[in-house]
């Protein structure tokens, strides 16, 4: 490649730089939905777990209920039984009614003791939906928070995007039309990766491959560019005991 300028080479250094830069950010803004669907999935996924705890305090209530609805009629039925026992008229009968009454007291006892023990796990379940309640109220809070920094992450990826579109068209401008065809035609067999890189110590640094003496020497004069033997970038010789492009 013929010889260029300095600031040619700079250039076109610092457009790769802008377009890299601007590809990052636009897979960001790619990103937005799916990350503002993620955060969403985790609130949607904690409020399953919380009515599904729900359910269960709900189902608890309702055997409770029931149990309940029993007890009362066994109630009813034990003094329509002690009613009974003064009409009675022979022993047997009277033995009878009373062990009718002794087990419907037994029914009873044996379901007040379930009831005390579904008592305590409805307890349980409301104290842990209490606690998974107050859990989703601060997810909630830090979904919200996340949400904010997102579009705030937005706006300002938008306006970056705005300012390098800017310098891109101001340094396209001032680049040689040629050169700015090879750069683009040597970019897109690079499948739009780097396409210029630069030359440290005779070494490319896109393939880590050393290029020949003398092409490293014609490099090293700071104003010639042309193409690593190798991967077929542009390469340009970087004086890194300047820190220099």
């Amino acid at each position: 490649m013929e010889t260029i300028t300095k600031e040619q080479i700079t250039a076109l250094v610092n457009l790769q730089q802008i377009e890299i830069d601007t590809g990052s950010i636009k897979t960001n803004l790619n990103n937005v939905d799916r990350r503002l669907e993620k955060l969403d999935s985790k609130l949607i996924a904690f409020k399953q777990v919380i009515e599904e705890q729900q359910s269960v305090i709900d189902e608890l209530n309702q055997k409770y209920r029931n149990y309940e609805a029993d007890v009362r009629l066994n109630l009813d039925s034990i003094k329509k039984s002690e009613a009974k026992l003064s009409s009675v008229k022979t022993n047997k009968e009277y033995q009878s009614s009373l062990k009718e009454i002794e087990d419907l007291k037994k029914k009873n006892s044996s379901l007040e003791d379930d009831m005390i023990e579904f008592l305590d796990d409805l307890e349980q379940a409301e104290g842990s939906l209490k606690s998974k309640e107050a859990e989703y109220s601060e997810l909630q809070k830090q979904v919200n928070t996340d949400k904010e920094i997102i579009h705030r992450e937005t706006e300002e990826g938008k306006r970056q995007l705005e300012n390098l579109d800017a310098q891109w068209k101001t340094i396209c401008a001032g680049i040689d039309t040629a050169l700015l065809k090879t750069y683009n035609k040597v970019k897109s067999t690079q499948n739009n990766d780097v396409a210029i890189i630069a030359v440290i110590e005779a070494v490319c640094q896109g393939c880590h491959m050393n290029i020949p003496p003398q092409m490293y020497n014609e490099l090293q004069r700071g104003d010639h560019l042309t193409k690593c033997p190798m991967c077929q970038r542009l390469i340009y010789w970087k004086d890194t005991s300047k820190r220099s492009e």
